[in-house]
């Protein structure tokens, strides 16, 4: 055993052991109590049983070290030194609490202690702590990244795909299953073919191993054992600790699946008397020792529950802070033109602006499914790898949920990522992580955690590529609080969105069109960053607002050309952001003509026409001539067969018929 590895039981150390443990222990009992008082409500998960893996790893990390927990966290927190007043008030929902009341008892965070919250998703803190600790190896930064989890977690593709990520990349973790025996009601044996929990990990290649998770002793002298590793190869590593929970799984549970002497059992050899008794035994503490720390916790206790009881209700009127930063930086000043100017296809565009953001800040870093060797499903990146390398430019497995979970991890830990999911059909597989852990840490957090993350894909039909690879997915993403979803269409916004989304503290997907990335476009050797708050007015006219994105923009345009010859002169509008939506735009479009049409590649039902729809009726409903009216995709998977899927978007014909209907004139 090395000095790093050492357990020193002086009587300052067992004595901040013990308390530790029985400082939870009270605690969590407390908690209990106050549930049942109906001060403390939602879902509660106690520590019950488990104290010695909380104070026998924590105690051995630096401050520069993170850690991920489970919605099980209240003994990881205290154990972390998150105060005991701001856990109890976070408790109550109180404005005064670690993440400002916006958490309660399943997400605590608080940033001084670089405590990354409790996670409600089971598995789902595993990807985001890899990302943290990514994030930490490719800054040179010396961190350990410490994950919890329960054994149930270990069924989840997320732990699979975390594995083979951390071991694939080397990233400085430690992953910490807590396994105590059932995954919510369900024992180990009924819901694992391998109950050896800690092989699991060690198929990967992880080193592991297995301690006893009620043994504090042990689980310190293991935690520094894996800490001395992490920090010596920066190579992940894995523990299981075998514990087991003394209270039901929440304060739901009736635990119909376990019986009373089984639990008694387990109780009589925990881990607070296990080692109480043992320092007894051998004279490390007197029985003075232990009543003078249970006063000071009971103290303690009392003290925080007072400062909860105290604490302050959010008023209602900031219910929308923390959705994004309020310090989002100012839009870009628009380059003078150069007088110059290139042909350019949408793609190259693209790839410009990854080339030009990998150049500016060396945060920057792609990653994605075939985008270094192969140069990305659509080309974009064809040449990048061997331009900036493999730290850079860097091949995922096929492992969406993964990868996209280390891009938030690495961009929370202060790195700019920039996430490719080959298809908006795959990014269904990542959609956990992007919505309860890209769009909502900065909430849950009360604002101290942000992700500055983007994430790229390609969306659309028109390739005959069936329903798998086809579908126009962006007003699903466009629903979400806390992200933002841009649509370029042009060369310019396709070069130029990517640099001020990098800008922006919060999560920005980009949704490509297929369609457009053999299109060619003039690009003015002077073109910079583009403003993403506002819409654009494409065309000029007085008759009618077309309003779009994306792909459908140059159909509009096409079918406004069309109207022209017969006298009709539409507005164009070109949306470019659909979270947020620029209603000014549209709004003063809306009382030039006095008539619109939406035209969108989603389908019809829940769309975000229907949502501009709503906003214009809401907002200038009195200024229309008109009914309304929009052009989506028919209510079917996008087909095979060109002319089926051809049928089943929208085309130049029918928006130019929409737009004669609005104007009153039917078919010519």
């Amino acid at each position: 055993m090395t000095k790093a590895e050492k357990t020193h039981l002086t009587h300052a150390h067992v004595t901040e052991l013990l308390k530790g443990m029985i400082r939870i222990r009270r605690f969590e009992d407390k908690c209990a109590e106050l549930y049942t008082q109906q001060k403390i409500r939602g879902f509660l998960h106690l520590y019950d049983g488990e104290e010695a893996i909380a104070m026998g790893l924590i105690s051995v990390l630096g401050e520069n070290d993170r850690i991920v927990a489970t919605y099980r966290e209240h003994g990881h927190a205290l154990a972390r030194g998150v105060p005991m007043p701001q856990v109890m008030a976070e408790m109550y929902g109180k404005a005064e609490g670690c993440s400002g009341g916006r958490g309660g008892s399943m997400h605590l965070f608080h940033a001084p202690s670089n405590f990354f919250g409790g996670n409600a998703i089971v598995g789902g803190g595993l990807p985001l702590a890899g990302g943290l600790a990514l994030g930490d190896k490719l800054a040179g930064a010396d961190g350990v990244t410490v994950c919890f989890f329960g054994e149930g977690a270990v069924a989840e593709g997320e732990f699979h795909e975390t594995m083979n990520l951390a071991e694939l990349w080397d990233v400085p973790a430690l992953f910490v299953c807590e396994n105590n025996g059932y995954a919510m009601g369900s024992a180990l044996a009924r819901t694992e073919s391998e109950t050896d929990i800690h092989a699991k990990a060690a198929a990967y290649g992880i080193a592991s191993e297995a301690v006893d998770g009620q043994d504090v002793v042990a689980v310190e002298a293991a935690a520094r054992r894996a800490i001395a590793s992490i920090r010596e190869t920066g190579r992940p590593y894995f523990l299981e600790c075998r514990t087991y929970r003394f209270r039901a799984h929440s304060m739901f549970d009736a635990q119909l699946y376990r019986d009373k002497d089984e639990i008694a059992s387990f109780r009589a050899k925990g881990p607070i008397v296990r080692f109480q008794s043992w320092l007894l035994e051998n004279h490390l503490l007197q029985d003075s020792d232990i009543a003078r720390i249970e006063a000071e916790v009971d103290a303690e206790i009392t003290e925080a529950v007072a400062f909860a009881e105290a604490g302050t209700w959010e008023p209602v009127e900031t219910l929308t802070r923390h959705v994004i930063a309020d310090d989002a930086p100012p839009p870009p000043v628009p380059a003078a033109p150069s007088g110059k100017s290139q042909e350019i296809t949408y793609r190259e565009a693209v790839k410009q602006a990854i080339r030009d953001a990998i150049i500016r800040d060396e945060r920057v870093f792609l990653m994605g499914e075939d985008v270094g060797a192969y140069g990305g499903c659509y080309a974009v990146t064809k040449g990048l790898m061997t331009e900036f390398g493999e730290t850079r430019i860097r091949d995922t497995p096929l492992s969406e949920s993964g990868f996209t979970g280390f891009g938030i991890g690495a961009a929370a830990a202060g790195l700019l990522p920039i996430v490719e999911l080959m298809t908006v059909n795959f990014s269904l597989l990542a959609l956990d992580q992007i919505m309860n852990t890209a769009a909502t840490i900065r909430h849950m957090s009360g604002g101290q955690f942000g992700v500055p993350l983007v994430i790229r894909m390609a969306t659309g039909a028109g390739k005959q590529l069936a329903a798998q690879h086809s579908h126009s997915l962006e007003g699903w993403y466009a629903h979400i609080p806390g992200l933002r979803v841009l649509a370029p269409a042009t060369v310019e916004d396709a070069r130029g969105m990517l640099w001020t989304a990098l800008q922006d503290p919060d999560p920005v997907l980009i949704f490509e069109n297929v369609m457009l990335y053999n299109m060619t476009g003039t690009l003015d050797d002077a073109a910079g960053a583009v403003d993403i708050d506002r819409a654009a007015v494409r065309r000029e006219g007085r008759d009618v607002s077309l309003i779009t994105y994306g792909g459908s923009l140059w159909k509009t345009l096409e079918a406004a050309e069309a109207l022209s010859k017969e006298g009709i002169e539409a507005e164009v509008i070109d949306l470019r952001s659909l979270r947020p939506l620029d209603d000014a735009t549209i709004m003063a479009s809306i009382g030039r003509t006095r008539r619109a049409v939406i035209i969108d590649e989603g389908w019809r039902s829940g769309s975000i026409s229907a949502e501009i729809i709503a906003r214009i009726n809401e907002q200038a409903f009195w200024h229309l001539d008109a009914p309304l009216g929009r052009v989506c995709a028919k209510e079917v998977p996008i087909p095979y067969p060109s002319h089926l899927e051809a049928a089943s978007i929208p085309q130049v014909a029918d928006i130019v018929a929409a737009a004669r209907a609005a104007m009153g004139r039917g078919k010519s």
